[in-house]
C-alpha cells in the first residue's frame, strides 16, 4: 500500500507456520496435541518467491508512479507560485493601467472641450471665409473694371508718349524760332531804342521849329501891322 511519495507500507507479518511432522510410509500420523487444525493450504516456496516479485514491482512501480506525481505536484506549485506572481504584478499594472485611464479619461474630456471650441472657431472661420469669398468676388470685378481703366490709361500713356516723341521734335523746332525770334527781337528792341531816340530828337527839333514859327508869325503880325497904313 503506497502512503506517500517514496514510502510503502510494509507487509502484514504472516501467524508462524504450524510444526509439521514428516511421516514416513508406514507409519501412522502422528499430530501434536497443540497443533490447530486449519483449512488454509501452505503455500509452497516457488508461490512465494513470484508473490514477491509482483509486489516488489508493484511497490516499485507505485514509488515512480508516486515520485512522477510529487514531481508533477511540485511543478504545479511552482507554477501556481509563478501564476500568483504574474497576477499580483498583473493586479499591480491593472492598478496603474486604471490610473491612467483615468487621466487618459480626464485628457479625452479636456480634448473633447479643445475640439468642440475648435470646431466653434471653425465654424466662425468658415463665416468669415464665404464673407471673404464674396468680398473677394466683388473686388475680383472691381479689378477688372480696374484693369481695363488701367489698360485704357496705359494706351493713352504711349500714345502720349508718341505724342510727346512728335512734340518734343516740334518743341525743339520752336525752341529753335524761339532763338531765331529772340535775336531778332532783341535787334527790332536795339532798333526801336535808336529810333525812339531819333524820334525824341526830331520832336525835340519839332517844338524848337514850332516856337520859332511862333516867333516868326508874331513877327510877321508884328511888322504886317506896321506897314498897314492907318487910317
Amino acid at each position: 500500500m503506497v502512503t506517500g511519495p517514496g514510502r510503502t507500507e510494509a507487509p502484514a507479518s504472516r501467524p508462524p507456520k504450524a510444526d509439521t511432522m514428516v511421516v514416513s510410509p508406514g507409519r501412522p500420523e502422528v499430530r501434536d496435541p497443540d497443533e490447530v487444525e486449519t483449512n488454509v493450504p501452505v503455500p509452497t516456496p516457488a508461490k512465494m518467491s513470484v508473490l514477491t516479485i509482483v509486489f516488489g514491482s508493484s511497490a516499485f512501480i507505485l514509488f515512480i508512479i508516486a515520485l512522477g506525481l510529487w514531481h508533477k505536484v511540485g511543478a504545479q506549485n511552482t507554477a501556481i507560485v509563478e501564476n500568483q506572481n504574474r497576477i499580483d504584478q498583473y493586479g499591480s499594472n491593472t492598478a496603474q493601467m486604471q490610473v491612467q485611464l483615468d487621466a487618459a479619461k480626464a485628457d479625452a474630456v479636456k480634448l473633447q472641450a479643445q475640439v468642440d471650441e475648435a470646431k466653434a472657431k471653425a465654424n466662425q472661420l468658415n463665416s468669415l471665409v464665404d464673407k471673404t469669398k464674396a468680398s473677394a468676388a466683388e473686388l475680383q470685378i472691381l479689378l477688372d473694371k480696374a484693369r481695363t481703366i488701367s489698360n485704357g490709361f496705359q494706351s493713352q500713356m504711349e500714345d502720349a508718349k508718341v505724342a510727346s516723341i512728335r512734340f518734343q521734335g516740334e518743341a525743339e523746332n520752336a525752341k529753335a524760332q524761339a532763338t531765331v525770334m529772340q535775336t531778332q527781337l532783341k535787334e527790332a528792341q536795339t532798333d526801336t531804342a535808336r529810333l525812339q531816340t531819333l524820334l525824341d530828337a526830331s520832336r525835340a527839333n519839332s517844338a524848337a521849329l514850332q516856337v520859332k514859327l511862333d516867333k516868326a508869325e508874331k513877327d510877321i503880325a508884328q511888322l504886317q501891322a506896321a506897314t498897314r497904313p492907318q487910317k
